[in-house]
């Protein structure tokens, strides 16, 4: 089965909490703070993978998560970084956030390696807030929580000429005379069901990467059959190769079936018509020479230049199944591309999980315990900056007071009723409030 789309969610690792202890031995009765830092959480990172053409490996697997930080020991013992999760995927995938459709990355050309959640960081242990006011300080650090993301995943391949035509015109046939590629061949319609790549190796000529795309119907462009799947692998196509039954022998009209799949090209959300054409005027072989025409009669192949030529199609007879006029066709095509920028079709970066992902899950609360007869502020966003501030300096302190600030809660400590005198406490520290 195709599968060419793919919905996965994915989770970091948390870091590890930091440790609580005390140094404990003979002859050292006060030995001061001794909790060490938690581990690291794994990070989410995509990879290229040469040997994958499809994503059907995530129809059986949904969900994937990085390993958890370790947290902190005694002895000022780190605890260990969880382990990465590598997600390997076809050259060409495009890696979405499922609810915006906002491109995270396109792991194709230079991108080979993208990490997309970074772990949690681990929390620092109680070694690192002991002061001369604090010399047993019974707080550590928590560890950033995990994160995850529901990412939708398209994969869109990466070929220099597309062929495009109706369902059994030989598109398959000329893939398999002029590549390495062995698609599967039969006589009937919708053969092949799942594009298909192949390297066009060419003496005295550079070689170019070809893609079959299954055979299109009217209605592609808004999603008839698996059109959208299908046109999308032609985005990144420079050159589209324009199949034709030239002989007619299923009873099609060639110039109506260019006008027919041209009509979808252009309907599709990017005008793909306006990409270089080429017709291969397949079939030639089954044409009945002229000794065998009637009077009147006109060559199927004059029809179809005398229509395409004005429309800057260069229109090419050809027999797949013999080889006839095949060489002609990919020199052609060899020559035109040499001659067009070489620069990969590649999508820009919509969506930053880092940026955007920043202030979430980072509520904090403040409240008053009538027992201490001291206010609370908690919350993850105040234990991260804990994490990073030094308050036993005077530039550290002026960054926790702007901070308090900015985030509002100043503001809510005086809803509260808190007034200048009373007493503030963030985890292990406590502050005389003053207005």
């Amino acid at each position: 089965m195709f599968i060419d789309k793919a919905r996965i969610i994915v989770s970091s690792g948390k870091g590890g909490d930091g440790h609580v202890s005390f140094r404990r031995e003979k002859y050292v009765p006060a030995g001061g703070p001794d909790g060490g830092d938690g581990g690291k959480g794994g990070d989410v990172v995509f990879v290229v993978d040469e040997g994958l053409n499809t994503l059907t490996d995530f129809r059986h697997v949904r969900k994937y998560a990085a390993q958890h930080g370790e947290d902190g020991k005694k002895k000022r013992m780190a605890g260990k970084s969880g382990q990465d999760i590598v997600i390997k995927v076809p050259e060409g995938t495009v890696i979405r956030e499922a609810n915006t459709g906002k491109v995270i990355a396109d792991m194709s050309g230079d991108l080979r390696r993208y990490v997309i959640l970074k772990g949690g960081r681990g929390g620092n242990g109680n070694m690192h807030y002991a002061t001369s006011t604090m010399q047993a300080p019974k707080y550590a650090q928590p560890g950033q929580p995990s994160r995850s993301l529901e990412l939708l995943l398209e994969l869109k391949m990466i070929a220099d000429v597309g062929l495009v035509g109706f369902p059994n015109v030989g598109k398959s046939t000329l893939l398999s005379m002029s590549s390495n590629a062995k698609p599967r061949i039969a006589n009937y319609h919708f053969t092949t069901l799942q594009p298909i790549l192949g390297v066009v190796d060419l003496e005295d000529a550079k070689g170019f990467v070809m893609a079959d795309i299954p055979g299109l119907i009217e209605g592609a462009a808004d999603g008839a059959g698996l059109g959208h799947e299908f046109l999308a692998h032609l985005e990144r196509t420079r050159i589209l190769i324009h199949v034709v039954d030239a002989a007619g022998s299923e009873g099609r009209d060639p110039i109506e079936d260019i006008m027919a799949i041209n009509r979808e090209l252009a309907r599709y959300k990017i005008d793909l018509s306006s990409r270089r054409q080429i017709i291969a005027a397949n079939k030639c072989d089954l044409i009945p020479g002229e000794e065998y025409m009637e009077e009147g009669d006109r060559n199927p192949i004059d029809e179809i230049r005398a229509y395409c030529e004005p429309l800057g199609y260069e229109v090419f007879p050809i027999s797949a199944a013999t080889g006839e006029g095949v060489k002609e066709l990919l020199y052609h095509c060899s020559s035109v591309l040499a001659q067009m920028p070489s620069e990969l079709i590649t999508y820009e970066q919509e969506y930053d999980p880092e940026v955007e992902l920043a202030e979430e899950s980072e509520p904090y609360t403040v409240t008053y315990d009538a027992k201490t007869r001291e206010y609370l502020v908690e919350g993850p966003r105040i234990e991260r900056m804990l994490g990073y501030t030094n308050l036993e300096t005077e530039k550290g302190f002026v960054f926790f007071q702007k901070f308090m600030v900015d985030n509002g809660i100043i503001d809510e400590l005086k809803r509260l009723g808190c007034k200048e005198g009373d007493t503030v406490r963030l985890y292990g520290h406590g502050f005389e409030f003053f207005d």
